[in-house]
């Protein structure tokens, strides 16, 4: 099992920079890949981004890429997701996630997931 504590989130205006951190836990020795994903109230949970655990190879959603940086720290056990020019449709909660399965496209599932932080964007 995999335990995953996200941290970060807040109020920020259209433009501005929010950096969220996701702390994994316990069995850290199975994880293949984190990721972060995200639900606004009314839609469906969403692909936001995802590195793999030993590669650091990254992945990231057309509505994200160029804003959106993810990064890892194996030592740590640490997932990071910097957000640059937050617009208000990047309003919601976002949710850290950890793959044990070794899945080729991590956006198709995720095993462990964190309770979830909110990020609220003003216009």
């Amino acid at each position: 099992q995999v335990h995953l504590v996200e941290s970060g989130g807040g109020l920020v205006q259209t433009g501005a920079s929010l950096r969220l951190s996701c702390v994994a836990s316990e069995d850290t020795d199975n994880i293949r890949a984190m990721g972060w994903f995200r639900q606004a109230p009314g839609k469906e949970r969403e692909f936001v981004a995802a590195i793999t655990w030993s590669g650091g190879v990254t992945l990231y959603a057309d509505s994200v890429k160029g804003r959106f940086a993810i990064s890892r720290d194996n030592a740590k056990n640490t997932v990071n997701l910097q957000m640059n020019s937050l617009k208000p449709e990047d309003t919601a909660i976002y949710f850290c996630a950890a793959d044990t399965a070794g899945r080729l496209n991590p956006t198709e599932g995720m095993d462990y997931w964190g309770q979830g932080t909110q990020v609220t964007v003003s216009s």
